[in-house]
C-alpha cells in the first residue's frame, strides 16, 4: 500500500541541526555541550509560585484567544516601559515565539511568496517559510560584520517579497543592529511595502549601550511591523513556551486567526505567572551572561580566532574556517576527539563558523572552552 503524500515543501527540509548536535554530544560520554540556548538558570520562584495559586482558583478553563485581560495590560504597560506604544487590543499571547511566527508567517504569505531572512539566522525561519509554502530567500551578512547593507537588500527584493525576518541581538552571532542597519531595513520596507518581522527574543539581554529596536526607531513603519517577544529567554522560562506578539490592527486581525486556529489560546494557568514576571528584574542574569561574554572572548582571542564580540544574546560565532574543513566535520570531530559541542554554521545558512552558547554553568563554559583550545591547537591553532 504507498504510503501518504505529505507536504513536499516540508518534506525537502532537515531536522534541527542545534538538536542534532546536541544528540551527538549526549551519546558521547562526558561530553560539554555548548549548542543549546537555554539558560541553566532555574525560573523565578515568585514566577512558579503564581502557577500553583492560578491552579488552586481553578484557572483550568478555556481563557480568551488572546490572552487574559491582566496579562494584555501588563504586557502593554511593559512594552510603553521599553519605548513601544500598544493597546491590549494590538497584543496576542503565544505559545512561546514559535507560535507568533509561525502565526504571522501563515497570516502573511500565500504560495511563491518570498521571505527575506538575512543569514546566519535561526534555522527556524526557513522551516516556517516552507512548510507554509513560501520562498526563502537567505540575505548573506558575513562579510559585512554581520549588518545590513542597503544596497545589497534592495537587490534581493522582487514583486513577491512579502517579508522580512530580523533578529537584533541576533542568533547566533550575538551581534547588534547598527542604526545604519536598521535604517536600510526600513528605507527598502517602506519604498516595497513588505513587511518586517522583528524577532525580539533577546532584547533583554543587551550588554552595550546605543541598542535600538528596529520598531521603537522607526514608528512610521508601525502598520508593517510585527514585534515578536518571549519570556523564555530573560526569565529563564523556556520550558513555559509562553510568548508574544504585537501588530497594528490590520495585521493583528489576521494573525490572530492563525493563533486561534493553531492553539487556539496558552494554558490560563500561566498565564497569572507571565503578569509576575514582567515585574520581575533580569540584572543578575544579564550580569552573568556579560561576565561569561569576556571570558569567552578572552579565550577565543587566545586560540587566535576571529569573531565579532557580541553586544547581545548569549552566543559567540568564531570563524574556523582556515582549519580546512567544512563546519560540520569540525563540529563532529570536536565532539568525538574533544569532549565540547558547537553548532556547525552550516545550520544557520553559512559556512565557516561554529556558534558557542555561554548560557551554560560557569564549571561547563570553564570545561568546554580548555577542550576547544587543546582541539583547535591539535588542528594548528593558537595553544591556549
Amino acid at each position: 500500500m504507498p504510503a501518504c503524500q505529505t507536504n513536499t515543501d516540508l518534506a525537502r527540509l532537515a531536522t534541527s541541526g542545534i538538536r542534532r548536535f546536541t544528540a551527538l554530544a549526549n551519546q558521547t560520554p562526558g561530553c560539554v555541550k555548548l549548542t543549546l540556548g537555554e539558560p541553566e538558570f532555574d525560573t523565578p520562584e515568585p514566577v512558579r509560585e503564581a502557577v500553583t495559586e492560578s491552579l488552586s482558583r481553578g484557572l483550568t478553563h478555556y481563557p480568551p484567544n488572546n490572552g487574559r485581560p491582566e496579562l494584555l495590560a501588563a504586557l502593554s504597560a511593559y512594552m510603553r516601559g521599553h519605548g513601544l506604544s500598544y493597546d491590549e487590543d494590538e497584543l496576542i499571547v503565544t505559545c512561546g515565539a514559535t507560535e507568533a511566527l509561525s502565526a504571522s508567517l501563515l497570516a502573511l504569505l500565500d504560495p511563491g511568496d518570498e521571505v527575506i531572512v538575512p543569514v546566519p539566522a535561526f534555522g527556524l525561519y526557513e522551516t516556517i517559510v516552507r512548510a507554509a509554502h513560501g520562498s526563502y530567500v537567505p540575505f548573506d551578512t558575513s562579510e559585512h560584520g554581520f549588518q545590513i547593507c542597503e544596497e545589497e537588500l534592495e537587490s534581493v527584493i522582487t514583486s513577491r517579497t512579502r517579508a522580512i525576518i530580523i533578529t537584533s541581538p541576533n542568533n547566533p552571532t550575538g551581534c547588534i543592529y547598527t542604526p545604519e542597519t536598521l535604517d536600510a531595513v526600513a528605507n527598502c520596507a517602506a519604498r516595497h511595502g513588505f513587511c518586517v518581522i522583528c524577532d525580539d527574543v533577546y532584547n533583554r539581554l543587551v550588554y552595550d549601550a546605543g541598542y535600538e529596536r528596529f520598531a521603537v526607531r522607526h514608528p512610521e513603519l508601525r502598520e508593517q511591523t510585527i514585534v515578536v517577544d518571549s519570556f523564555s529567554k530573560p526569565w529563564a522560562m523556556t520550558g513555559w513556551r509562553l510568548g508574544w506578539l504585537a501588530a497594528a490592527p490590520s495585521l493583528k486581525s489576521q494573525v490572530e486567526k492563525m493563533h486561534q486556529y493553531l492553539v487556539s489560546s496558552v494554558p490560563a494557568f500561566l498565564q497569572d505567572a507571565a503578569v509576575v514576571a514582567l515585574g520581575l528584574g533580569i540584572d543578575e542574569m544579564v550580569a552573568t551572561y556579560n561576565s561569561r561574554r569576556d571570558l569567552v572572548c578572552s579565550r577565543l582571542d587566545a586560540m587566535g580566532l576571529s569573531f565579532n564580540s557580541p553586544g547581545g544574546a548569549f552566543y559567540a560565532f568564531p570563524r574556523i574556517g582556515s582549519f580546512g574543513m567544512s563546519s560540520e566535520e569540525f563540529c563532529e570531530r570536536a565532539i568525538r576527539e574533544a569532549g565540547v559541542a558547537l553548532v556547525p554554521g552550516s545550520c544557520f545558512g553559512v559556512e565557516g563558523f561554529a556558534r558557542l552558547s555561554y548560557c551554560v554553568s560557569d564549571n561547563d563554559l570553564e570545561t568546554g572552552l580548555e577542550r576547544l583550545g587543546e582541539f583547535t591547537s591539535s588542528l594548528g591553532g593558537v595553544s591556549f
